[in-house]
């Protein structure tokens, strides 16, 4: 089973525990944005969408704003083909779009029931998105929850590398029925 690597704006540098895990994990692949520092909905998602269509029954692995683009995903018929997701550290694209028009294309946020099963992982003090809205998210989303504590973004600058919680989550979606509607503390 292919798990697809989803980084958010700006991709994910060198040492970030997606960048680790595409060395880690032989059926792990990136999805390259063609440009990340300029996201646009529509383009993200028919890149990802062509990954879809290679890998069917893909596990997902998502960061930052390419959670939102999973979210996005969801409501669209190539959704069929993702076997489960891991939205770590969603981004807040409404409150984004308020700082800088180029990420409007992502707002408003989807509010509606994944039409997978799925697993947000959020953290206390994220600067991009707030606890309460991200775990009021997962609720609509019909997903899992993970409370990272105080993990800051979950990436390099809040000490994350390697991650390997993060890899027992992704094995998770494995086997869904272990895992999904149940609340879980990290």
């Amino acid at each position: 089973m292919t798990t697809l690597i989803i980084p958010g704006y700006r991709g994910s540098e060198n040492g970030h525990w997606q960048r680790q895990w595409l060395l880690e994990d032989e059926t792990s692949r990136l999805i390259e944005q063609d440009d990340w520092n300029n996201p646009v909905l529509s383009q993200w998602l028919h890149v990802l969408e062509a990954a879809l269509a290679e890998t069917p029954g893909a596990i997902l692995v998502a960061h930052s704003l390419g959670s939102i683009l999973v979210a996005h995903l969801a409501s669209r018929p190539s959704a069929a083909h993702v076997a489960g997701a891991i939205l770590v550290a969603p981004a807040d694209a409404e409150r984004m779009a308020t700082w800088d028009e180029k990420f409007q294309s992502f707002a408003p946020l989807p509010r509606h029931k994944l039409s997978f099963p799925s697993v947000v992982v959020a953290s206390r003090d994220d600067p991009y998105m707030s606890f309460n809205k991200a775990q009021a998210l997962a609720n609509v989303w019909g997903s899992g929850f993970v409370d990272m504590k105080n993990s800051g973004h979950i990436n390099i600058e809040s000490g994350f590398g390697s991650w390997p919680e993060g890899h027992i989550l992704a094995d998770s979606m494995r086997r869904p029925q272990q895992i999904f509607g149940r609340q879980h503390a990290a």
